[in-house]
């Protein structure tokens, strides 16, 4: 049974990705939509890596919903600051580096903040072992979809330079 589920998953994810890129012409990942079909298969994701099972899921992801959504709110602020300000760093005063650096720091600290905050949450509906697995999960999950959007924009490179 868990077979079918990991091929289903790779399934999904790879014409899911394939949608993804094909739906806005950088073929980013910048609309509600993509979003959503990332985040499916993030739950299918880490549903299967946890090996979770149904009574589990029930109260795991509500709290995991709320952790995503406060990091997620931080991602799109710190976006719309990076964005807004694309310094060229030889061109910067010490001063400015200096604030951009800072900017940084807080953004990285605020975002262990976050963590630290659900990281008991967590540990009262899961079992150690699976919160431990839920941190790797969440770094092997942002590796396998860089990874897809990779050689989704390889493919749409070489068929640019074919035709």
């Amino acid at each position: 049974m868990k077979k079918y589920t990991i091929i289903f998953l790779i399934l999904f994810s790879t014409i899911s990705i394939g949608q993804l890129s094909a739906q806005r012409p950088g073929g980013g990942m910048g609309n509600r939509q993509n979003k959503e079909k990332v985040d499916a298969m993030k739950i299918g994701f880490l549903t299967d890596y946890l090996d979770l099972t149904s009574d589990e899921a029930k109260v795991f992801w509500p709290v995991y919903n709320k952790y995503q959504d406060e990091t997620d709110q931080l991602r799109k602020t710190r976006r719309k600051n990076i964005l807004n300000d694309q310094p060229n760093f030889d061109s910067l005063s010490d001063a400015e580096l200096e604030k951009i650096v800072d900017s940084e720091i807080a953004f990285r600290q605020n975002e262990l903040d976050i963590q630290k905050k659900y990281h008991p949450q967590f540990k009262k509906v899961l079992p150690m072992n699976k919160v431990a697995k839920l941190y790797r999960a969440e770094e092997e999950f942002k590796k396998k979809l860089l990874e897809m959007i990779r050689e989704k924009k390889q493919e749409r490179n070489k068929k640019m330079f074919q035709n």
